[in-house]
């Protein structure tokens, strides 16, 4: 499964194919997920939330690690959730598990 970005809720899904490109430039957050993953549930409506709040400034994304495991294993996933965080193609941090909207927020607004 792959081809053309859809879009979830505003999150724009993305796969092995396009995923070097989707992060090669701006501010990106990527959301490693599985929908068998129970927090990775948990994280998704924060998730979308961001993206109606940072639109046009911030591109969030979701990869699912289970049909896009060639991009899961080159960043070295371990868990999941996991936010990878590209600021221009490099990524500037890290985080596995749920983040709340607050923590999110302060992630986000210090590449901004």
């Amino acid at each position: 499964m792959g081809g053309e970005s859809k879009e979830m809720s505003g999150v724009k899904v993305i796969f092995d194919d396009n995923f070097d490109e989707v992060v090669s430039s701006g501010v990106v957050i990527v959301d490693f997920y599985a929908d068998w993953c129970g927090p990775c549930k948990m994280m998704a409506p924060i998730f979308e939330e961001m993206q109606k709040e940072y639109e046009g400034k911030v591109t969030l994304a979701k990869i699912n690690v289970d049909e896009n495991k060639n991009t899961a294993i080159k960043q070295k996933i371990m868990s999941i959730p996991t936010l990878l965080f590209y600021k221009d193609g490099q990524i500037v941090d890290r985080v596995s598990g749920v983040l709340d909207k607050g923590a999110l927020n302060k992630k986000i607004d210090a590449l901004l």
